[in-house]
């Protein structure tokens, strides 16, 4: 079972009150805390999901191993909003909103969040690329212009969103992009997860935990 949470805000609620809300705040502390556990793993890695949950609920879970409570509580900065994230499993690529729009979470879970890796080009050189899909990837894939770029990407039930982008170029965490709708196809997925007309549970969720 592997939780993160943070205590550590990109974001300050204290000094302006039009300032994002500390649902807001907690959530993207969270993703971005996915991400950089993610960046110490390197890159070429498959997409991973994450349950996300208050971190008050998951403590007052029974049966919650002595380590696993020991490491929430450190991270935890004792608001009811704090969220921590419960990695479940690794996704297919070539079907990952497809998945993501299937799924159904159990009603402790508050959100979802993601990481997975992508090749970008500039517009002209994907407006070169072939119409096939498996051409079009060998062709960006081996252009000198590709850059990696690796997405974490967070929602809410309530519909929070937080993204952060970090590029295989610049791999430094004050170099990681961060805003609420920075990709907007990956937040509607997972908004879509959350739906409750979901019609497939996920494995490992909070009930069950995985390990990794």
């Amino acid at each position: 079972m592997t939780i993160e949470n943070s205590s550590d805000s990109p974001l300050d609620s204290s000094c302006d009150s039009s300032l994002p809300s500390s649902r807001q705040i907690a959530l993207a502390n969270v993703v971005v805390d996915i991400e950089k556990t993610a960046a110490r793993l390197g890159w070429d890695h498959a997409p991973s999901l994450y349950a996300l949950v208050a971190t008050r609920t998951l403590l007052d879970q029974p049966g919650l191993p002595a380590d696993i409570a020991a490491q929430v509580r450190k991270g935890w900065d004792g608001s009811e909003e704090h969220l921590s994230a419960i990695v479940q499993e690794d996704l297919a690529e070539d079907e990952l909103e497809e998945m993501l729009a299937r799924l159904a979470w159990p009603p402790q879970v508050q959100g979802a969040a993601l990481t997975v890796e992508r090749l970008v080009v500039p517009p002209e050189v994907e407006e070169q690329a072939p119409e096939d899909p498996e051409e079009a990837l060998k062709f960006i894939s081996n252009h000198p212009s590709r850059t990696d770029v690796r997405l974490a990407v967070g929602a809410l039930r309530s519909g929070e969103s937080w993204c952060a982008l970090r590029t295989k170029t610049f791999d430094s965490d004050d170099k990681v992009g961060q805003g609420s709708n920075l990709l907007p196809n990956l937040v509607e997925a997972l908004l879509l997860s959350l739906d409750t007309e979901g019609t497939v549970e996920t494995e490992g969720t909070p009930d069950e935990p995985r390990s990794e």
